[in-house]
């Protein structure tokens, strides 16, 4: 990923329908709102791909928490 990765607390995980070990994934905010124009070209296609097959390709996607230390109660 890029450095957009390591500031966000989250990410946004679009699962495989199909291959339990590929997923597609990318930084977000809390609420899973992804920071389109800090994206890298490739990732911005993967990630207008991925929503495009919800549901035939990729899962409804997931908001996952990355930082291990954030506050208790989120």
């Amino acid at each position: 990923m890029d450095q957009t990765a390591s500031a966000s607390p989250c990410e946004l995980r679009f699962q495989s329908l199909f291959d339990a070990g590929k997923a597609l994934a990318f930084p977000c905010d809390e609420r899973g709102n992804v920071a389109l124009d800090q994206l890298s070209p490739r990732a911005l296609t993967n990630y207008l791909f991925a929503r495009t097959v919800i549901g035939r390709e990729y899962a409804t996607p997931a908001v996952l928490f990355t930082c291990p230390n954030r506050p208790a109660g989120r």
